[in-house]
């Protein structure tokens, strides 16, 4: 595959429309991703998001519409293309997703073994000399590498399968809810180490997010997502004073995290379609 470093779009999205059996989850979403920039993916929960971003990582069809990261079409006829693009990409899953029976050196060292596969040699010293500059650079210790993941915190798991999504030296990082499920302080640690690897690295990134601080102090941009479609794109102010009252009702009211996302604080759903303005 052929990279285009002056392309300004790392992720295009255009007119995707996904469903499941007679269910419609998104239709004719438009979305792009800038190349140096962390564009958080923001909604209620059950709104698509994860489901957007599992069709931007090839894993499920849409019914419509085109996805392109780094200038490829990822559900393209040349699957063999799109296949390579995972070596330009990383993915840190919402609960980690490490390997419960290896320590979190193997979990790191996994991505980096996986290109042997693809007949790029990579020998052990420079697996092992990877997997600890990783660990060092999302705050881990070199103690920690031969710790399982049932032995962590919650916050290191998150830093340990930060550390793999970084493996490769990826393009771009797709985080799907980075700070679920951590307390107060632990995720305010975790906004702070990815500014500090977008500041240092140039990072693209999409990441999905209910955590209101983290859409307050990480992205450059926000995408708003819900019923169906994209109501509002831009920077926090942009989105959160814009035209749509939906989108203005979200940012406004007092919320608090639940284990499915964030959740009005008094209990009350939303009282009008997203959709209207």
């Amino acid at each position: 595959m052929a990279r285009t470093a002056q392309s300004r779009n790392v992720v295009e999205v255009t007119g995707l429309s996904v469903r499941f059996g007679g269910s419609w989850v998104f239709r004719g979403v438009d979305l792009e991703v800038r190349r140096g920039e962390i564009l958080a993916l923001a909604g209620e929960s059950g709104g698509g998001k994860t489901t957007l971003m599992r069709s931007i990582l090839g894993l499920i069809a849409p019914a419509a519409g085109t996805v392109k990261v780094l200038d490829q079409d990822v559900h393209g006829e040349d699957r063999r293309a799109a296949h390579a693009l995972r070596v330009h990409w990383g993915v840190m899953f919402q609960q980690g997703a490490l390997f419960s029976a290896l320590p979190v050196f193997d979990n790191i060292a996994f991505p980096l073994r996986e290109l042997r596969i693809l007949g790029r040699v990579i020998d052990e010293d420079t697996v092992r000399d990877l997997v600890m500059l990783k660990l060092t650079m999302v705050g881990l210790k070199t103690e920690d590498a031969w710790k399982i993941p049932a032995e962590l915190s919650g916050g290191m798991i998150k830093r340990a399968a930060l550390a793999r999504a970084l493996a490769l030296e990826p393009d771009i990082l797709f985080l799907d809810e980075p700070t679920s499920g951590l307390d107060p302080a632990s995720a305010r640690d975790l906004d702070q180490l990815l500014t500090n690897l977008h500041r240092e690295l140039k990072l693209s990134a999409l990441m999905i997010t209910h955590n209101l601080e983290t859409i307050s102090s990480v992205p450059d941009r926000i995408a708003f997502l819900s019923g169906g479609q994209i109501l509002a794109t831009g920077t926090l102010d942009e989105v959160s004073e814009g035209g749509n009252s939906f989108v203005r009702r979200f940012f406004r009211e007092p919320r608090r995290e639940t284990s499915a996302g964030w959740a009005r604080a008094d209990g009350a759903g939303a009282s009008q379609d997203p959709r209207s303005g």
